[in-house]
């Protein structure tokens, strides 16, 4: 798997979901459903792998190419009848140097992901338990949560949830994010001054007599 350069990837720490999604068209995010149950911010480059459902031997076999920065993306098609992985498996990633997991499945024993501190993003809980059967792949583009993610992009998580940014799209959309953040903070800053007019024009609203 070809990894950007760690110094590219660090630019997109600290960076609103919204600000990066802004900086790319507006898209981006994966299914508003999958949100921080352990941690509250992730950065990290995608290592992804397909499960299909109530599987988890791929996200076994990823965690053996698992390297230090990379974002577990688990595929699942979705399922919500059984957890994906559980402490066990996630204490590997961490030792490995994880930088997060994420999933459009379910996870399970949040008391001990809670204590291992590796940043989870999911659907849910259940105490569900997957089956090692297979067949999936590993490194393989995948749909996670609605949005095509391949091996290599960068993953950036918060409270909101999660952003995908093509490796492709690295530097355009850093270059964009600059802007998104001094438009962001020029507005914020005449709001906080007392703004009462929309900072934007609104045609539809002329056409309605409301501006």
């Amino acid at each position: 798997m070809r990894r950007p350069p760690a110094k590219l990837v660090e630019r997109f720490r600290g960076a609103p979901t919204s600000f990066i999604v802004d900086a790319m068209g507006g898209t981006g995010a994966l299914d508003w459903r999958i949100k921080p149950l352990v941690g509250s911010s992730l950065v990290g480059v995608a290592l992804t792998c397909d499960c299909g459902p109530l599987d988890n031997l791929a996200f076994m076999a990823a965690l053996a190419d698992c390297r230090p920065g990379d974002v577990l993306v688990v595929a699942t098609g979705g399922h919500v009848g059984a957890a994906v992985t559980g402490d066990l498996l996630i204490g590997i990633a961490r030792n490995r140097g994880a930088a997060g997991f994420v999933t459009d499945g379910l996870v399970r024993d949040l008391d001990d992901l809670e204590t291992i501190g590796l940043p989870i993003y999911a659907m849910g809980v259940t105490p569900n338990s997957p089956q090692r059967r297979g067949p999936g792949s590993v490194g393989l583009p995948v749909v996670c949560g609605g949005v095509s993610i391949a091996s290599g992009d960068v993953v950036v998580g918060d409270r909101d949830g999660v952003v995908i940014i093509p490796r492709a799209r690295l530097s355009a959309t850093l270059e964009s994010l600059q802007r998104v953040k001094a438009a962001e903070a020029a507005t914020l800053e005449r709001v906080r001054e007392g703004l009462k007019d929309l900072p934007v024009e609104v045609p539809a609203l002329k056409r309605i007599g409301k501006a």
